[in-house]
């Protein structure tokens, strides 16, 4: 099917259910980034393929709604005679639908749609209309491919740190202080971080999807296919938990009793309705697993600090060959990316990348989210701007890593140099900072704008998201962004600090370290401090950077870090490579 068939044979379906519309999230049950090919419902019907977004269709027109990072990336992979391109937070989808579909009947998937974003559609002027079968997938039905079903692994506490069952036992804890009966847990990173458990059910990410209830007495049944559980498996559970297929997951929700906690914001709406249907009361509170699983414990910290000591070897070998051979010209994005793959998948803890590789070279650097297919891989030429972000899964740690580079061997341009150091500084300047116990990522944002703002330059993306420990790349719930939640920072979150400038039509900057979270040492301090300390270890392009920008502390820190660099990782790489660390980490 073409993509106006595939529009117009929804829309018929949309008739036959007696619905002027219906909204399409990039969301699978689990209400997570990253789904399984199954539930790529929004790339199927629009062509984007992006991360995060929202298409609303209607009988006469549609639009697809998409945040900053992929405003250049929706305009190219879809067709504008079919759906108008919005912008997710400046043009809200509410809106929208308010301004052309007020007073109509708009259907919805309660599996894919959290309440309080239901809530926010419903305020524009519609009445939402919940369908037992989502008409998307009858018009998919011959192509959609089959759901995931990886086998369980086990998580082993050399990894973890922290025995399942004390997880379990405090978690357990939590719910009878809050006087609940149980908790139902939709994501699935908080399934595999409670039961200690692993999957491949998803690219990018370690997960089961799987959904999980956890008793008060710290029991829990466990909603997914028994049979990719195995006697290892079965055996490091225990008989606390109670393998269930996904089939059952209704008629446990109807058994529970009492208050049930549910997190609004991480749990389809369906859950929610069956649970009140029951005649449960639902006891709106976080996933209880969520806090505790950004705060890693000390194992966890150390394995983070070993996968990222690991991750700049292969870094380094990277770095070292782009450097001889960009100038020559002839490589391409994706040779450039899988070459990186391949330097990490050297290392027999290396598990599969964090997330697609954003290997963009000139205009291609200034998609924030940009992932070069067969039809958009081009030439990286000599003397131009290219951007590499990219990152590693490792059982001991997740890594996310951006250098901005100069491909050479002529000089890069004054502007691009003078861009480059300030979102440089932006990114000292985080990392450098020390704060007070209680401050959370909004506080934090604009310190690593400062520099751009200075020159009347800004970003449309976060600073920094949460990052998982052999989990999501992307985890909350904090975050540095002036949309995140007032989550105050605690030692042991992982967070990353990347700010950066992008030219459309030129090139993208962007330079990103992963920080820990540590406790400060502040004499005199009448309360908690904390600071931050640098996982990554990768030298910057010294050819784009600008001392005469900098401030003596800037340049001291750039010189000692990239001090550290050498001495942590030299000692890792072959001989050529460290002769060519010593020079990319030189003083400046």
């Amino acid at each position: 099917m073409t993509p106006a068939e595939r529009l117009a044979a929804l829309r018929a379906k949309l008739a036959e259910a007696g619905v002027s519309g219906f909204l399409v999230p990039r969301a699978d049950e689990h209400l997570g980034e990253y789904v399984p090919a199954s539930a790529e419902r929004l790339a199927w019907l629009t062509g984007f393929s992006g991360s995060a977004g929202l298409a609303i269709v209607l009988a006469d027109r549609a639009a697809v709604f998409t945040d900053g990072r992929y405003t250049l990336q929706v305009t190219q992979q879809t067709d504008p005679t079919l759906w108008e391109r919005r912008h997710l937070t400046e043009e809200p989808p509410a809106d929208w639908l308010r301004e052309h579909a007020a007073g109509s009947r708009i259907g919805f998937d309660p599996w894919l749609h959290a309440e309080p974003a239901l809530a926010r559609f419903e305020a524009a002027g519609v009445t939402l209309v919940p369908l037992e079968a989502n008409p998307l997938d009858a018009v998919w039905a011959t192509a959609r491919p089959a759901p995931p079903a990886s086998p369980l692994r086990v998580h082993g506490a050399e990894f973890a740190g922290r025995d399942a069952a004390a997880k379990r036992g405090e978690v357990a804890a939590a719910l009878r202080e809050a006087n609940e009966a149980a908790v139902v847990l939709a994501d699935p990173s908080s399934v595999a971080w409670l039961l200690n458990i692993r999957g491949q059910d998803v690219p990018y990410t370690p997960l089961p999807l799987s959904f999980a209830v956890v008793d008060a007495d710290g029991a829990v049944d466990l909603f997914l296919d028994p049979d990719r559980a195995d006697a290892a498996v079965r055996m490091h559970l225990g008989n606390a938990v109670r393998l269930r297929p996904r089939a059952e997951l209704p008629a446990a929700l109807d058994a529970l009793t009492g208050r049930v906690r549910v997190d609004a914001e991480a749990t389809p709406a369906w859950i929610a309705r069956r649970l009140r249907a029951a005649g449960a009361t639902v006891s709106p509170g976080e996933d209880p697993c969520r806090l505790p699983r950004a705060c890693k414990n000390p194992v966890e910290r150390e394995g983070a600090r070993r996968a990222h000591r690991r991750d700049a070897a292969a870094m380094a070998r990277f770095l070292a060959w782009f450097a001889a051979e960009a100038p020559k010209g002839g490589l391409s994005e994706i040779a450039a990316a899988e070459r990186l793959v391949g330097f990490r998948a050297a290392d027999p803890l290396f598990r599969g990348e964090s997330f697609p590789a954003i290997s963009g070279a000139g205009e291609h650097g200034a998609i924030v989210h940009y992932r070069a297919t067969e039809e958009s891989n081009r030439g990286i030429a000599a003397n131009e701007c290219y951007l590499i972000d990219s990152g590693a899964q490792y059982p001991d740690g997740t890594t996310d890593i951006t250098r901005t580079l100069w491909t050479g061997p002529g000089a890069p341009p004054a502007l691009l140099r003078a861009r480059v150091t300030r979102v440089l500084r932006g990114h000292i300047a985080l990392a450098t900072l020390r704060f007070p116990e209680g401050v959370s990522g909004p506080h934090l944002d604009g310190i690593a704008r400062r520099p751009l703002w200075d020159a009347g330059e800004d970003y449309d993306h976060g600073t920094g998201h949460g990052v998982g420990s052999y989990l999501s790349v992307h985890e909350g719930p904090v975050a540095f962004s002036r949309a995140a939640r007032q989550v105050p920072l605690r030692e042991g979150m992982i967070l990353s600090d990347e700010p950066g400038f992008y030219a459309a039509g030129e090139y993208g900057i962007r330079q990103e370290n992963l920080l820990l979270v540590k406790r400060a040492e502040v004499p005199g301090a009448r309360k908690m401090f904390l600071e931050f300390e640098t996982l990554t270890l990768a030298p910057f392009d010294r050819r784009l950077i600008d001392p005469a920008l900098l401030t003596p502390t800037e340049h001291a820190w750039i010189d000692a870090y990239h001090a550290r660099v050498l001495a942590e990782v030299a000692p890792q790489v072959e001989g050529p490579i460290a002769d060519w660390l010593r020079a990319a980490c030189a003083p400046l």
